[in-house]
């Protein structure tokens, strides 16, 4: 059964997936308990932003609401991908935050710079993060945190419901549908679309998923073929064979020019309003 006819059929908020995942939404659990629960292990949570070309902008928000709202009273390393390091604005960390700026090569394709993420999480988790931090989130930079975001968030493998089609059925979810594609995902499969801007775990379980991805991205580029919403496809059809252990509500990646709705109480992440043509390199 998936996650969309049993929404319709209790027409409220569901807490569980099919193969009994939590979904994480505002009232199902205790910020404060969970959070001192978690602060107890002294664990460290690196996060990964891709800032290149004109999203060099968004940092500022991004890092400022962060350092209010995202795991607040833990360790956050934050890892800044960018082809414009003296761009990176200069916002007071608290104590224990860190920030690493790692420079990589610029792209004339939005679509490439997406492509590419992957192969650069995988390496990060190969090479740093293996001795660094205990989990990791990859997250979007042309973003903003508006409230709590904590250790609720914590799981093996983490995904969260797109804001676009957590209500829609799932033939209208827009995974790839053709079948020469390493994402390919056939009619009758798939339990929810998730949003590629929010990625999270275990280090361990999401270098496994970079990997798979990474490889699958490869294997369609030596046969021409992008997948049509490029990483943020392979991603979904991983989740498919790969079921996340805890799901996050759209509350943790919601969009400014969207309303509140009756199931989303609390925006916790979401993604800015922006002029695409004036930020990427391309249509």
């Amino acid at each position: 059964m998936g996650y969309t006819s049993t929404w319709e059929k209790t027409g409220g908020i569901v807490t569980l997936t099919p193969w009994l995942a939590p979904i994480v939404w505002e009232g199902t659990f205790d910020p404060q308990l969970i959070d001192s629960i978690y602060k107890q292990q002294n664990i460290t949570i690196a996060t990964t932003v891709f800032a290149l070309g004109k999203y060099t902008q968004f940092l500022k928000n991004f890092l400022e609401s962060a350092e209010q709202q995202y795991f607040v009273g833990f360790c956050v390393r934050y890892y800044i991908f960018t082809d414009k390091p003296e761009e990176i604005p200069v916002v007071k960390l608290g104590n224990e935050r860190y920030l690493t700026v790692i420079k990589v090569p610029s792209s004339n394709r939005w679509q490439e710079i997406t492509l590419r993420r992957m192969e650069k999480l995988e390496k990060l988790i190969e090479g740093l993060l293996a001795n660094e931090a205990d989990y990791v989130f990859s997250l979007d930079v042309d973003t903003k945190f508006y409230g709590h975001w904590g250790a609720e968030s914590l799981g093996r493998l983490v995904g969260v419901i797109h804001p676009g089609y957590y209500q829609t059925s799932r033939n209208q979810f827009p995974y790839e549908r053709r079948p020469e594609s390493q994402a390919f995902v056939p009619l009758e499969e798939g339990d929810y679309y998730y949003g590629g801007a929010v990625i999270g775990g275990l280090v361990r379980d999401v270098l496994q998923l970079a990997k798979t991805c990474r490889k699958q991205l490869e294997a369609d580029a030596a046969k021409s073929i992008e997948a049509v919403w490029q990483e943020e496809s392979h991603l979904n059809k991983y989740f498919i064979y790969n079921k996340p252990s805890k799901l996050l509500s759209p509350e943790y990646l919601w969009q400014d020019f969207k309303a509140k709705t009756n199931e989303v109480k609390v925006i916790r992440f979401s993604q800015v309003i922006k002029n695409y043509a004036a930020v990427r390199p391309n249509p």
